[in-house]
């Protein structure tokens, strides 16, 4: 690429060293969240959410936990506006939740926006902004330092003024919009002089919101204009430090997790990440990455498929599939050895009783976040190996299949995913080993098989069968039932005399069975493969000598 030299650095280092937040390993606490799905995540919406839409989903907003929505510019248009008389009116703000409304730092927007407030009882917060960054001050408002401060004065100033007549209920939030591209003495030197006027107390606190309006640097740049920001405002103890950050370069969530450490206090973003060109700050990453670090973040994703399917339905966006956390594949294990090793570590946790999550490949347990293992975690095409296909038939249809077995039944599978070009669900990968393995009667079928007890301690079979069309009965004796079918089988083929049962297994399945039994048997050919069976049965003993039979249907018997 021949044009990188038309670029250049577009933001600006604080002034002095700023890199406390370099020793400090995580984040310790959650920051006050305020969703902007409503205001932000609308405007980038091809088509923007209804008036019904917006309700929905801000009854859905506060469900999951947020206590700060900002939901609209109600001065910008008539739909705006409408949602937040809807709000208003129909008293659907819950008394613990606190509306915001945008507003830039103009006096005819100012007044139209505490018109829209008439009568709201909850808590507002008056978010004021205006551009700052040197390519705005220069190329768009084509205004001096002193020109672009005076519009924050007085804005700052009207909005002092008109809260005064609109009741005890209104907080206010300044901007530097472009913050990023600001330099950072000129960002400090508005910011403090809003500050001033605004005069926060103890009981009575301002947010100064710094957003990345656009993403310039890398992160740890980020961090340090927030630590210098927040090691020099006026009034600090009574100052909300808020952040805003895009999502330009990729960086949004590295961004708001380095700035929380360099001082914020608050994060607005959208659920998702939706928003102007690459989005917001993406507030499930942020959450849910601070809760595998042990700290709640006082947000409830329990229900992820509700959440996305309710964000979907209402914004007409898709969840990409891969997305943090919250896309249909981020848990799902393809691969074989991922599957082997989710699988022994989950076995591993059941027999360790161990409270801690420390699951090979998954860094936080699907359940907490409303999906299921099956399915969801072990997913299986051609790709996938023997331990994530015995997971799902144990654990969702309850067989423990020996370990050697386990193995067979793995390329079986594979094998068909293979050939159908296409991942198998559980239930296709349950109908494929009942057919390839479980009660097979061809060419030999099983009619009955009947047991006497001889003195010398060993066992008579009378085996009832039909093969090849033809009805048999075969006698054999052993030292116990099965051994006995086996010989009473042998007697009568040449080619059975050759095979010898390698091994053989039972145990209860209750799963979606009425507590059946299930037997495996496998028969090892002189070459030394072996070749397996499964029989399920009310009888142990009958499932065993169907298992076996199963076993010889799939030799050249």
């Amino acid at each position: 690429m021949k044009n990188c030299s038309k670029y250049h650095k577009m933001y600006f280092m604080p002034p002095e060293t700023c890199l406390d937040w370099v020793k400090k390993e995580y984040i310790e606490k959650p920051p006050i969240w305020c969703s902007v799905d409503l205001r932000d995540g609308n405007q980038a919406l091809i088509i923007p959410m209804s008036l019904e839409e917006k309700i929905e989903f801000f009854q859905h907003l506060v469900k999951v936990g947020f206590k700060e929505i900002e939901v609209g510019f109600p001065a910008a248009s008539e739909t705006e506006y409408a949602f937040l008389r809807a709000l208003i009116e129909q008293d659907l703000i819950p008394e613990d939740v606190t509306i915001q409304v945008l507003t830039q730092a103009r006096e005819h927007i100012i007044k139209k926006t505490f018109e829209s407030l008439k009568g709201c009882k909850s808590k507002v917060i008056v978010h004021l902004y205006n551009s700052t960054s040197v390519a705005q001050r220069q190329q768009v408002f084509k205004k001096s330092e002193e020109e672009i401060v005076k519009i924050a004065e007085d804005g700052a100033h009207l909005l002092k003024e008109l809260a005064k007549d609109a009741g005890d209920n209104i907080y206010f939030e300044y901007s530097p919009e472009s913050f990023t591209g600001t330099e950072m003495e000129f960002a400090l030197k508005i910011c403090n002089a809003v500050i001033d006027i605004w005069q926060p107390t103890k009981d009575w606190k301002v947010i100064i919101n710094l957003p990345v309006t656009v993403e310039h640097s890398m992160p740890h740049v980020y961090a340090s204009q927030i630590e210098y920001m927040s090691k020099h405002m006026h009034h600090r103890e009574h100052i909300i430090l808020s952040v805003h950050p895009h999502n330009d370069r990729g960086c949004g969530v590295a961004d708001t997790e380095l700035a929380l450490l360099a001082g914020a206090d608050r994060v607005e973003g959208t659920l998702f990440g939706n928003g102007e060109r690459t989005g917001n700050v993406d507030i499930v990453t942020l959450a849910l990455n601070m809760y595998t670090h042990g700290v709640d973040p006082k947000l409830d994703f329990s229900n992820m498929p509700e959440l996305v399917s309710i964000y979907e339905k209402v914004s007409g966006m898709t969840v990409y599939e891969r997305s943090p956390y919250s896309g249909k594949l981020v848990f799902a294990a393809f691969s074989g050895s991922h599957q082997d090793a989710i699988a022994k570590g989950m076995k591993w946790r059941e027999e360790h009783n161990c409270e801690d999550w420390t699951v090979p490949y998954l860094p936080i347990d699907p359940h907490d976040l409303g999906r299921v293992y099956e399915g969801d975690v072990i997913r299986i095409n051609s790709q996938s190996g023997k331990g994530g296909i015995g997971y799902i038939l144990e654990h969702k249809y309850g067989f423990d299949l020996p370990a050697k077995m386990r193995e067979d039944v793995g390329y079986y599978i594979k094998n068909i995913s293979d050939h159908q070009h296409k991942e198998l669900t559980p239930q296709e990968i349950f109908e494929s080993f009942k057919a390839g393995y479980i009660d097979l009667c061809s060419p030999i079928e099983l009619k009955s098989s009947t047991f006497t007890h001889l003195d010398n301690g060993r066992v008579e079979a009378e085996v009832s069968i039909i093969k090849h069309g033809i009805p048999k009965i075969y006698h054999g004796w052993g030292n116990g039932r099965l051994n006995a079918v086996c010989n009473a089988i042998e007697r009568h083929s040449q080619v059975m005399e050759h095979y010898t049962v390698f091994t053989y297994e039972e145990h209860a399945l209750e799963t979606g069975s009425n507590a059946k039994a299930c037997a495996y048997v496998g028969i090892q050919a002189p070459d030394g493969t072996v070749i397996w069976g499964a029989g399920i049965h009310d009888d142990i003993i009958d499932a065993s000598v169907r298992a076996l039979i199963s076993a010889l249907n799939k030799i050249d018997f």
